[in-house]
């Protein structure tokens, strides 16, 4: 028999009958939070540009309401109704520690009462870092990477760019947009009328190792509670700067004039004046921010030091070591 299940985001695609069987079995259960699920019928907490909080507190009507989940009150009325099944049947009790990927998460879900102060941890993602940084060459250009979808920032993202066109014309630095979703038509009606927009699509491979060795700098611009942002981790081990929305764990691994700047989520103007910031700086103040990001990588993120915390965790909640 195993001495500790771990589990991750079950819905929709498997049964949270896994905790009643581990229950059952007097097995502890150790749940990942990836996102703000299963207290979320989106697991965003997140709708038209407005965070819906009251999911924490059990409330998930609003979220119903805006049919968070596949675009229906219908089918996220019936989600809502699984959950609430779950949070009924006492199955989550087994949950003996749970892990979330930022400060900002830990605290929001311990400060709404969803989750006690002592069963819920912070463990950021590890990530398996470049031995040395790549060739890169700054050659102006600033890269958005990740779905093209509303808490994503996309809006205010073009915005911005739209003010940078307006105020300095062909001397306005070139946005990449690379990604896809259903905000996809809004960045191609932007870039046909602005030319400092690029959209590329979705990219892998050698072309996004080309466009991060390339950039000056990543843009993250969420407005939802984005959880920890991995990109920021991408950019980090490319040793590239981060213009990054103050919001949710992004606050955790962007640090103000260190490793980037943090603008007020979906505010264009604060990120237009980010950009402006980054573009006054000397390539040297640049590069020594870029140095920076990596070296809080390399420091904070190693699957050694992940490994270590996650074994702290077993041991405060009296968790056996597989």
């Amino acid at each position: 028999d195993p001495q500790v299940v771990l589990t991750h985001n079950l819905y929709p695609v498997a049964s949270p009958a896994i905790y009643h069987a581990a229950k059952q079995r007097q097995i502890p259960v150790v749940q990942y939070l990836h996102n703000f699920r299963p207290f979320s019928v989106g697991g965003t907490l997140y709708s038209r540009g407005r965070i819906l909080d009251d999911a924490l507190h059990g409330n998930l009507g609003p979220e119903v309401c805006e049919g968070v989940w596949q675009g229906s009150v219908l089918k996220s009325a019936l989600f809502a109704t699984m959950l609430q099944m779950l949070y009924a049947s006492g199955w989550l009790e087994n949950v003996r520690a749970w892990i979330a990927i930022s400060d900002f998460m830990r605290d929001q879900l311990n400060a709404s009462g969803a989750i006690p102060a002592d069963r819920i941890f912070t463990l950021r993602h590890s990530w398996d870092a470049m031995p040395s940084v790549p060739d890169v060459s700054d050659q102006g250009t600033y890269l958005f990477l990740g779905r093209l979808v509303e808490e994503k920032g996309i809006g205010p993202l073009c915005a911005a760019w739209d003010l940078l066109r307006a105020k300095h014309g062909d001397a306005a630095p070139p946005l990449h947009i690379a990604g896809e979703g259903p905000l996809a038509p809004l960045v191609q009606a932007h870039a046909a009328a602005n030319p400092s927009i690029i959209p590329l699509g979705l990219i892998d491979g050698e072309k996004k190792h080309q466009e991060l060795c390339r950039c000056r700098a990543l843009i993250v611009p969420s407005t939802w509670w984005e959880p920890l942002g991995i990109v920021v981790y991408e950019a980090f081990d490319y040793a590239k700067p981060v213009l990054a929305a103050r919001s949710g764990g992004l606050t955790e691994t962007v640090t103000q004039g260190g490793t980037g700047f943090l603008h007020k989520a979906g505010d264009s103007e604060a990120l237009m004046r980010d950009v402006l910031s980054l573009e006054s700086m000397s390539q040297d103040g640049r590069s020594a921010m870029g140095k920076s990001g990596r070296a809080w990588l390399l420091r904070e993120t190693s699957v050694t030091t992940w490994q270590e915390r996650f074994d702290q965790i077993l041991q405060n909640t009296h968790i056996a070591r597989p």
